[in-house]
């Protein structure tokens, strides 16, 4: 299927399936690790692993950003019809990020105890988060890579290729983490072995790909570094940076709060939500990167009606998704719960309680989702990095502090929920706003 079709609501179904099945297999990856420690190791190694994660996710972002916002400029150069240039910035972008990742790694491993503290690492926690937070540092130029091709092997219309990748890396993830967690005892040092084996799987199998002849749109070739491009492509992807270093600050906030209010049982409730919202809002952000390439290249075609028709069907789907998923999380939230902590009864029920407020944000947050991603594919990254901001970092901050003192507890589950509602008024204003410039309308 290519980028130039007429995407008709079957069409666009199956052109992101794989990119959908692909995130949700990118997030098992910390979601498998959170059940072996947390069952195997205890509460105390999974409350470490929430604890330094954030970080992680913040450093890994850098991939997301350069993925986003450089497969916009990709693809809408390849709408263009200039091939060959959009290759070249393909190359460079790649290239950019295996240095920053190398920069972040010296970076990450030389800081990393003082960041455990910085999060809040106490002496039952600290060691836990240092072993587990290392470890992940030296794979994080291929966790780059990996959230990098995600878009770009979309922009090359190979998904599926994208998509076996990502299943093969989810599945030496799983084997790994059975067999250094649950065999050689080795705790959170063998969560993040298991973790940082399926992220170099991820991110160098592509890399191999595009180093050698291909079929595809894009292959890494002879280039040089265009400070103007490389400053485009981490302008237009800032939101998809913003919302990944945002969700890491509002988490660690979360997890402050939640020492304060309740103690470990609170980090541990959250960071199972975190688990469940990982793998359900996968399928926002794997729609919204599989529909990203098709809005870049007609926007760089100038096809106003294909953009009219994809903003019109996008908004159906994932209005059908959401519903699907807060209904699905309300049922089986008893059951979520158990695959965590089983072992314990009060904590179970706290999570319980907590998921299934927290699962009445799934029936906004897709269009918001969508409507950043939809901005950074017409290349406009100031109106998406205004959605990401106000999102995942401004509202949630007011609600995390503002609810609880009204709802205790419950507040903090609420925030996002509060937050989301927020934000698709801002979304719905922004659309209207900008509707003559891109004719979408």
């Amino acid at each position: 299927m290519q980028l130039s079709e007429h995407f008709t609501y079957r069409k666009i179904i199956k052109f992101t399936i794989p990119s959908i099945i692909m995130m949700i297999f990118t997030s098992i990856y910390t979601v498998i690790d959170g059940i072996f420690v947390s069952n195997v190791v205890g509460d105390e190694a999974f409350a470490s692993v929430n604890l330094i994660y954030p970080f992680i996710a913040i450093l890994g972002a850098f991939g997301f950003m350069v993925g986003s916002g450089g497969s916009a400029i990709v693809s809408k150069t390849i709408g263009e019809g200039k091939k060959e240039k959009a290759k070249k910035y393909f190359s460079m972008l790649i290239y950019f990020i295996i240095l920053i990742g190398v920069i972040l790694t010296i970076f990450g491993v030389i800081f990393i105890r003082q960041v455990s503290k910085l999060l809040g690492a106490d002496s039952n926690t600290l060691e836990n988060c240092v072993i587990y937070g290392r470890v992940m540092i030296l794979g994080i130029t291929a966790f780059m890579l990996q959230n990098t091709f995600q878009s770009f092997l979309i922009v090359a219309e190979r998904q599926k290729f994208g998509l076996m990748i990502s299943i093969i890396a989810g599945i030496c993830n799983i084997i790994g983490d059975f067999i250094l967690i649950y065999v050689c005892k080795l705790g959170v040092l063998g969560a993040g072995l298991a973790t940082i084996l399926s992220q170099y799987v991820g991110g160098l199998i592509p890399l191999i790909y595009f180093a050698r002849k291909n079929k595809s749109n894009l292959s890494l070739v002879k280039t040089k570094f265009e400070r103007k491009v490389i400053l485009k492509a981490c302008t237009n992807g800032s939101s998809e940076m913003l919302t990944n270093v945002s969700m890491s600050v509002v988490n660690i906030l979360y997890n402050l709060q939640l020492m304060k209010l309740i103690g470990t049982d609170g980090v541990v409730a959250y960071g199972i939500i975190m688990y469940i919202a990982f793998i359900f809002v996968a399928v926002f952000i794997g729609y919204s990167i599989g529909t990203a390439a098709i809005i870049g290249y007609n926007y760089g075609a100038d096809n106003k009606e294909e953009l009219k028709s994809l903003l019109k069907k996008s908004c159906t789907i994932i209005g059908i998704f959401g519903l699907l998923m807060t209904v699905l999380s309300e049922i089986s939230s008893n059951l979520l719960a158990s695959i965590f902590v089983s072992y314990d009864n009060n904590l179970l029920e706290l999570t319980v309680n907590a998921i299934r407020i927290f699962a009445l944000s799934f029936l906004f947050s897709g269009f918001n989702i969508f409507a950043s991603s939809f901005f950074t594919a017409l290349n406009n990254g100031l109106v998406s990095a205004i959605i990401s901001f106000l999102r995942t970092l401004v509202f949630q901050v007011l609600m995390i502090f503002l609810l609880p003192m009204f709802l205790g507890v419950n507040g903090i589950w609420s925030s996002v929920v509060v937050a989301e509602i927020l934000s698709i008024i801002v979304v719905i204003f922004l659309i209207i706003k900008n509707k003559s410039k891109y004719g979408y309308i």
